[in-house]
């Protein structure tokens, strides 16, 4: 089991930045994925930046080029640099951990993008 706690959210500017954190309560070194969803109002949760089988990655079209997935594994930290945010990827971001075939879930971080 691993327990997941989101940080960093917050509302910004259009064209701002945000960094967001997932801290695990275990070594990340051999989780099977861990990275990052999304929900906006009205909408289904998607992926938006994921590790799997390592330091493999995978990005959403929407957010290629602007957002960039990193982790810490003394920390057991995934974090998420979001730059040039625009008001469409306001949403609840969720941390997402996979341990062998199970789903782990954080209690997500709102960040809003809004002038």
């Amino acid at each position: 089991q691993v327990q997941l706690v989101e940080s960093g959210g917050g509302l910004v500017q259009p064209g701002g930045s945000l960094r967001l954190s997932c801290a695990a309560s275990r070594s990340i070194f051999s989780i099977t994925a861990m990275g990052w969803y999304r929900q906006a109002p009205g909408k289904q949760r998607e992926l938006v930046a994921i590790f799997t089988s390592g330091s493999n990655t995978n990005y959403a079209d929407s957010v290629k080029g602007r957002f960039t997935i990193s982790r810490d594994n003394a920390r057991n930290t995934v974090y998420l640099q979001m730059n040039n945010l625009k008001p469409e990827d306001t949403a609840v971001y969720y941390c997402n951990a996979q341990i062998l075939l199970t789903q782990y879930w954080g209690q997500g971080t709102q960040v809003t993008v809004s002038s």
